[in-house]
């Protein structure tokens, strides 16, 4: 089976940097199931392509009681697709010899690593479980242009139609640790069929390649169903650690082994996610706010909410993570914005745990699910960065109520509803804390829910809205304008 990536980037050759792969020699590595060889077809300045052949022998698989327990009928363990066809191996394959690559890491050319480059990939032969379309639902949401053209079964003779195999080639612009993560998840899941028998530590390795991508994913359920081999358990303790918990709704966990759910079915609720951007929206509207900042903005959803409304004139995006950012950008599409529509957004890396001049000046700031993800020492650091430096005349913080985590049955007791979140406060947690940030600084704090609240738990997000007192926002106004007369006196002395 044979997989090759190229680029165009300048020059081409540093492509063996990336993949940490000298382009003048072939190299042998071996793996559970065979030998991948590595090599270079082509190695130009302009252009460069290297080639994963993996070499499979079924019969030694069989002998060797490498493969799965059970395959069916038993001339059908030695005469299969294996040596020839993409699959689960590939991937397995992929992760061991690129396997620093998938990371991002590379210490000789790190701003290239880093770095959005052209991109081409190439699969002869992929079985693909469905049909052709299914190839493109799956990568054309992560930035790729798909061509997937269905293998005749037998050239000689048409009447028997196509195969279940495509020829498969992907063109974009990624970091290349993203490409290759994206194709150790989704070459099984196009096969829907994997070589090993599926632990539960398979649902740590799909977080660890599909984490940063997979949450957002129109395809998210069928992705992580196939991936996991439609094991129940597994995929929705998968669904639950990839995306937030609160993120998606319960009973859709619940029925992760069923068909995806209808998008525009009306008995559905509304997912815990919008019914939260469109209160947050609702918060800001009130206030009465232009210029808003959305501090730790991830991927973009509630910026794009933002950004719809009109009255918002302003919108500054920030985040720690710069990948965060890079997806934020391809899901706001920046490159096809008007200047006009450009001119309304701002969108930049900062931490919210550290003084920003950039963020001063807002008339309303957003921490939508931001601060659990902080560690508890770093908190005052926030207060002081947001409430205190930039100080926007309105702050909404929204946060999980950690009550309400009962009433999710896929969440194991104690468990938080994202591997990442530092806490989750109660209600009267959550209260405190508010009550005292508001008392330092001069705000005053009113309290909405989130989603139904339960009688007994309350409801599932907790929202806190923080006004600046009228004596703080003069005194703010004073201060702005007397260091603003200091500046012009020394520029005219100058």
């Amino acid at each position: 089976m044979l997989l090759s990536i190229s680029t165009t980037v300048t020059p081409a050759t540093d492509l063996g940097y990336l993949l940490h792969k000298h382009p003048g020699r072939a190299q042998e590595i071996e793996v559970s199931v065979g030998t991948a060889h590595v090599f270079y077809p082509e190695a130009a300045a302009d252009r460069c392509t290297a080639a994963l052949l993996l070499e499979v022998d079924p019969i030694a698989l069989v002998r060797g009681r490498k493969g799965p327990s059970s395959e069916g009928f038993a001339l059908g363990q030695y005469v299969n697709d294996r040596p020839y066809a993409a699959s689960s191996m590939m991937s397995m394959a992929l992760s061991k010899v690129f396997r620093t690559a998938m990371t991002g890491r590379c210490d000789a050319r790190p701003e290239l690593a880093a770095a959005a480059i052209p991109l081409e990939v190439h699969v002869p032969a992929l079985p693909c479980r469905g049909d052709a379309d299914l190839a493109r639902r799956v990568f054309e949401p992560l930035g790729w242009t798909v061509r997937a053209d269905a293998v005749v079964l037998d050239p000689e003779i048409p009447v028997w139609g196509d195969s279940r195999y495509v020829d498969l080639r992907l063109a974009g612009r990624l970091r290349l640790a993203e490409a290759l993560n994206h194709l150790y998840v989704l070459l099984p899941v196009l096969d829907d069929a994997k070589h090993y028998w599926v632990s539960p530590d398979e649902v740590d390795k799909l977080i660890r390649a599909g984490g940063a991508w997979l949450a957002a994913h129109p395809e998210k359920e069928l992705i992580t169903r196939r991936y996991l081999a439609h094991r129940g358990v597994l995929t929705r303790d998968a669904l639950a650690r990839l995306a937030e918990v609160d993120d998606t709704d319960p009973e859709r966990l619940d029925n992760a082994d069923d068909a995806p759910l209808v998008a525009d079915d009306p008995d559905r609720p509304m997912p815990l996610a919008q019914q939260r951007r469109g209160a947050v929206v609702a918060a800001v509207r009130a206030s009465g706010a232009r210029r808003v900042g959305d501090f730790g903005c991830g991927e973009g959803a509630l910026v794009a909410d933002l950004l719809a409304d009109a009255t918002v004139t302003q919108v500054v995006a920030v985040d720690v993570s710069a990948r965060s950012l890079d997806h934020a950008a391809r899901r706001l599409r920046l490159d096809r914005m008007t200047e006009q529509q450009r001119a309304r957004l701002d969108i930049f890396q900062s931490s919210v745990t550290y003084r920003d001049d950039r963020l001063a000046g807002l008339d309303a700031a957003v921490l939508m699910e931001v601060i659990e993800h902080v560690d508890l020492p770093r908190l005052g650091a926030l207060e002081q960065a947001v409430f205190g430096h930039a100080a926007p005349g309105t702050v909404i913080v929204t946060t999980p109520n950690v009550e309400y985590n009962v009433r999710f049955e896929s969440l194991p007791a104690g468990a938080t509803r994202h591997r990442d979140h530092r806490f989750e406060w109660t209600r009267a947690e959550f209260r405190d804390w508010c009550d005292r940030v508001a008392t330092e600084h001069r705000y005053t704090v009113r309290y909405l829910p989130v989603g139904t609240d339960d009688a007994e738990v309350g409801p599932p997000t907790q929202m806190a809205v923080f006004t600046k007192s009228l004596s703080a926002a003069q005194s703010t106004s004073a201060t702005q304008s007397t260091s603003a007369a200091q500046s012009t006196s020394t520029e005219r002395s100058a």
